[in-house]
């Protein structure tokens, strides 16, 4: 006998949960998505006002430990749902280490548990299970301690932070990203060939793409990444690199995880260049709705005399990779990751995206939410070419 998993989602979140991303305004975000400081241990304190006695003493607990929250091996997040914390200065973030989000809306907080799902934002008073949500670097419920009358709470929530391991060793032991690392996936040749086209044509700043009113647009934000990208316009030269993934890739993915990709995105060759300080801060590639349909990524390394550079997963721990000249390091689009600093010498990629059919149709949809500006990124191709399957 079989039977549907039945899940209650109207309870506060428990130890083993996943840890629910999600984007809000912070003090000095607009739009600052949660999940990604992941890689580290998170606090999150739903003190609901910084006006409230308890609250205040959880922050000042808070502040007193620096050595806690260095963002390196963790990161306190306030969340406030009072306007007036804001209005009047008494929330403020202190980086290293400290954060605020402004929940006024109460996503985050219904989204936790900790408001009712039809709580009104608008009411003068919200009742709010106050409490500290302590999460793990890779972004699942470590413990949920809610707030207590004697204020018995801080001090447990210090004495466990203080008691964890380094982030790296969360699990007790140490991890890998899941992620394939194939050698041989593009031949030395082929690779020379595809440098020669971005040294001969040079490359165009390439940005990143985020939801901005509802819109996929294109941002270029240099503190965030800087890599210049060619664009592949041969057709020939196109189907060659298609028929090398369908026969050292694809079969790899499906073997892995049980999906066959029948599509790729982007044909480009990619530098990150030591001139240009050239990286890519963490980051996921299909959280905008123009890029929903994302399922695996592959960064193919074309050269390999270049320090830095390297790709690394932090939810998995510090650990990087640096494929070999042909090699390929391929993951799924919803882990995050980040490209290090290239410190010497240019990295030489290639770096398409792959899906399937049904994810297709899903691009097709969200075309209509795809804007304009700072990117190269088209929002379909009907070419039939565009397939690799």
């Amino acid at each position: 006998m079989t039977s549907q998993f039945q899940i209650d989602t109207t309870t506060l979140l428990t130890p083993g949960d996943p840890a629910p991303g999600f984007i809000q305004r912070s003090v000095s975000n607009p739009r600052y998505a949660f999940s990604s400081a992941a890689g580290r241990y998170l606090v999150l304190c739903f003190f609901g006002s910084a006006g409230e006695a308890h609250a205040e003493a959880a922050l000042k607990a808070a502040y007193s430990r620096p050595d806690i929250f260095d963002d390196d091996r963790a990161c306190f997040f306030g969340v406030s749902i009072d306007p007036e914390d804001e209005t009047s200065g008494r929330v403020a973030n202190r980086i290293p280490g400290y954060r605020h989000f402004w929940d006024f809306d109460l996503s985050a907080s219904r989204l936790y548990g900790v408001a009712a799902r039809d709580a009104d934002s608008a009411a003068a008073q919200v009742a709010l299970a106050r409490q500290w949500v302590v999460i793990d670097p890779g972004m699942r419920v470590l413990a949920a301690i809610p707030f207590r009358p004697d204020q018995g709470d801080i001090t447990e929530v210090m004495t466990l932070l203080g008691a964890l391991p380094p982030p790296e060793r969360h699990t007790g032991t140490e991890i890998m990203a899941p992620v394939l690392f194939l050698p041989r996936v593009i031949e030395p040749d082929l690779c020379r060939h595809l440098i020669g086209l971005y040294e001969a044509q040079g490359g165009r700043e390439s940005g990143f793409m985020r939801e901005v009113d509802g819109r996929t647009v294109g941002i270029n934000d240099p503190g965030f990444k800087r890599r210049k990208d060619y664009n592949i316009e041969d057709r020939d030269l196109i189907s060659a690199l298609q028929a090398r993934f369908l026969r050292r890739v694809v079969p790899e993915i499906a073997k892995a995880h049980q999906f066959k990709a029948t599509r790729m995105e982007r044909y480009i060759v990619s530098c990150y260049a030591a001139e240009d300080g050239g990286h890519f801060a963490a980051h996921r590639d299909n959280t905008t709705r123009g890029t929903a349909h994302r399922r695996f990524a592959v960064s193919v390394n074309l050269n390999d005399d270049f320090e830095g550079g390297e790709v690394s997963f932090p939810e998995y721990g510090p650990r990087s990779f640096k494929a070999p000249p042909g090699g390929a390091v391929v993951f799924s689009c919803s882990l995050l990751h980040k490209v290090s600093k290239v410190t010497q010498g240019r990295r030489f990629a290639f770096l398409p995206f792959l899906y399937d059919d049904a994810a297709a149709r899903i691009r097709q949809e969200n075309a209509r939410y795809i804007g304009q500006s700072g990117s190269n990124y088209r929002a379909s191709d009907k070419d039939p070419k565009e397939k690799s399957a």
